[in-house]
């Protein structure tokens, strides 16, 4: 089905390393852009492709107003990212289309959440996680547990350990493949590690995966080899 776009506007801009911004956008034909957590838009680039638009989870929860955020990592090689590295600014209005997916959580929440992200698939996630705590949402325990390389490639890091400070049901693992132990002293490797720990007891949990191919594939093997249906492993890829 074609996509209808529309105009958002960039209100700001935040770099929040090297290879990643935070992009903030207000909706102008509406006073309040309704969306579930989890959910992505489409953005039409003006760019020589067979196809223009590129798909970006949203990665700020609904807040009754117009305004969401996209986190992006630029790809050098590729088409999009470097476009909008070079053209976007503050001020100037960008095509866009959704809400779009069904990558969302229940309308309860009756077990505990695991969230399984690498790089900016902790978008959804972290959507997800604001609606559940901002609404106040019955629920159990709520993990997220974050896969990079290094630790400057943790996105939203002191978000995330200060919500875990404040709510004792959230705990946050960032596991980091590539840092040298003299210089970090938490989880290294590879995530499967984490929640195949934490979930030995193979407890009722629904887990939210996002981000590398490997990784998601990897893990819905893993849980399912733990003993965990499909209706308990939800998840979206990232090229």
């Amino acid at each position: 089905m074609k996509q209808q776009f529309y105009d958002a506007e960039i209100i700001h801009i935040l770099d929040e390393s090297e290879m990643v911004k935070r992009f903030f956008f207000r909706v102008s034909h509406t006073e309040q852009f309704h969306f579930k957590p989890g959910q992505f838009v489409m953005v039409n680039l003006p760019i020589a492709s067979k196809i223009s638009y590129r798909s970006y989870s949203i990665a700020s929860a609904p807040g009754g107003d117009n305004v969401f955020e996209l986190i992006i990592v630029l790809n050098p090689p590729g088409m999009g990212t470097p476009y909008m590295w070079e053209h976007y600014k503050v001020g100037m209005k960008v095509p866009v289309a959704g809400p779009l997916g069904k990558f969302t959580l229940p309308d309860t929440i009756q077990h505990d959440l695991c969230f399984l992200a690498t790089g900016t698939g902790i978008a959804p996630l972290r959507s997800m996680l604001h609606h559940v705590i901002n609404n106040d949402l019955e629920r159990k325990n709520i993990y997220m547990i974050f896969g990079n390389r290094k630790q400057q490639d943790i996105l939203y890091k002191k978000e995330m350990e200060l919500l875990e400070e404040k709510y004792s049901e959230f705990r946050f693992i960032p596991v980091l493949s590539r840092e040298d132990a003299s210089t970090w002293s938490g989880r290294t490797g590879y995530v499967h590690s984490v929640y195949e720990e934490i979930f030995a007891d193979k407890r009722p949990a629904l887990f939210y995966l996002c981000g590398w191919k490997n990784m998601i594939m990897d893990a819905r093997d893993r849980l399912t080899a733990m003993g965990y249906g499909k209706e308990h492993i939800k998840f979206e890829l990232y090229d």
